[in-house]
């Protein structure tokens, strides 16, 4: 598994700067990022897609929230395993 720093994520997601998917986190609407280092993050490679997948299959906002609560879940079932 890899992670996807903001430039990535942007460019993925075709946002267009920091804040907005800052402000996608804070409604839900996307994924926390993992902290790699004192001042760094990133995000696992398998969820900006997922979450792509879900806005082109045309989810709602419920449903969307829904995927990243599910990712998040998903992170911790990692830990466990």
């Amino acid at each position: 598994m890899a992670l996807f720093r903001m430039d990535a994520v942007k460019a993925e997601t075709g946002h267009r700067s920091h804040a907005s998917i800052y402000n996608a986190i804070r409604a839900g609407l996307f994924t926390k990022p993992v902290p790699i280092g004192e001042r760094s993050v990133g995000w696992p490679d398998t969820e900006v897609p997922a979450i792509n997948a879900a806005r082109i299959a045309g989810q709602n906002e419920a449903q969307i929230k829904a995927l990243v609560t599910r990712l998040h879940a998903k992170r911790t079932e990692l830990l466990t395993a």
